[in-house]
């Protein structure tokens, strides 16, 4: 018995699978464009669509919320900082420590840094203030014991903010996240010093750096500040 293949009716259906791919008319190319950076002539409105203190705040929180003047303040690394490897992680030139990123990751400016071992007549003149205190000679004593770092960092409000980010003098009462609350347990040995206002450290940059800091300016200036 010889067996025929039944006739169908139906085609045979053709797969007609093409591989996805994107069609550029013309090569991709990126366009390195000048930021955007909001015109100058339209800050002032910007400012003053911002929600302000009531007029009877006290005069300190009445100013406005982006008012801010360049300011320098005077920041030091003690010995027990520096022994402590709190400045640097591997080396001095290598890579810079967690201290001195702080005041950089803010958006603060370097101007001038000294790694130095203090006389004890510079100490005490540093410390002139404080030299009728009961504790002056131990300071003057702790600050000689070891080399320092002295630096000038410069910002909008870096006097306020840097003490801040230093935390309280007394680290039990320094909160966590500032650099006396994660380091510091005694308060002689509080790791930093940080001018405490605008003119003491005119004073004091003046006395460290007699022979003026570095005039420079980031190119992220424009994406930290608004001028």
């Amino acid at each position: 018995m010889i067996l025929f293949p039944l006739p169908t009716t139906e085609k045979p259906v053709q797969a007609n699978i093409k591989q996805a791919r994107p069609s550029f008319s013309s090569p991709l190319t990126l366009d390195a464009s000048p930021p955007l950076l909001p015109h100058p002539s339209i800050a002032p409105s910007l400012r003053s669509a911002l929600p302000q203190p009531h007029p009877c705040a006290p005069a300190d929180s009445r100013r406005p919320l982006l008012e801010g003047t360049m300011e320098q303040t005077f920041i030091m690394i003690k010995p027990d900082g520096v022994q402590r490897g709190l400045l640097l992680t591997r080396s001095f030139l290598a890579q810079i420590g967690d201290i001195i990123s702080r005041f950089e990751k803010k958006g603060f400016y370097l101007k001038g840094m000294k790694f130095m071992n203090v006389e004890r007549s510079f100490a005490q003149q540093h410390y002139a203030d404080l030299s009728d205190k009961p504790f002056f000679p131990g300071l003057v004593e702790y600050i000689i014991s070891g080399p320092v770092v002295a630096m000038v960092w410069e910002g909008k409000d870096v006097v306020l903010t840097g003490r801040r980010i230093i935390g309280a003098t007394r680290p039990w009462e320094a909160a966590p996240g500032t650099i006396r609350g994660d380091y510091a347990v005694e308060v002689g040995r509080n790791v930093i010093h940080g001018s405490d206002s605008v003119e003491n450290g005119k004073k004091e940059i003046a006395l460290w750096f007699p022979e003026g800091v570095a005039q420079w300016k980031s190119n992220l200036h424009p994406w930290i500040y608004e001028a």
